[in-house]
């Protein structure tokens, strides 16, 4: 059932290279897209199998390269930054938008790869461009 209470549609690819069918498949790849289940049965030896293996692999080998790469890079990038944000006068009309970029990226980095979430965007752009008249919490 989906969250509508309807019985989720089912529906079965044979596989253009093996044929396989959940009784002569060796592995099933399985999503749900719109409402609708959808498998995908491969043989242990089916080209097209070995093919999305052989990317997926090279996609998390690819991913892991990068995520090491940014977390060499990243430091010296946000301490250059930090200081292209000391060189902007406090009494500029840019002021205000520095600060606030260099706060939000320094709590993106705090996230450990995660996203930050809206209610610390609100904090953050609230703590430099306060509202002029009471704020969403009633403060």
């Amino acid at each position: 059932m989906n969250d509508d209470d309807q019985p989720i549609e089912h529906r079965r690819i044979e596989c253009s290279d093996c044929q396989a069918d959940p009784d002569t498949g060796w592995v099933r790849q399985s999503w749900i897209k719109d409402g609708v289940f959808t498998e995908l049965w491969h043989t242990q030896d089916c080209p097209q199998y070995v093919v999305e293996q052989i990317l997926g692999e090279d996609s998390a080998r690819r991913m892991k390269e990068r995520d090491a790469w940014a977390e060499k890079a990243f430091p010296a990038a946000h301490d250059r930054l930090a200081a292209a944000a000391t060189d902007v006068a406090a009494d500029s009309p840019a002021a205000p938008f520095v600060a606030a970029l260099t706060d939000l990226v320094a709590a993106q980095a705090g996230c450990g790869g995660g996203f930050l979430t809206l209610d610390k965007w609100a904090e953050i752009l609230e703590r430099h461009f306060p509202p002029q008249e009471p704020d969403a919490r009633g403060n």
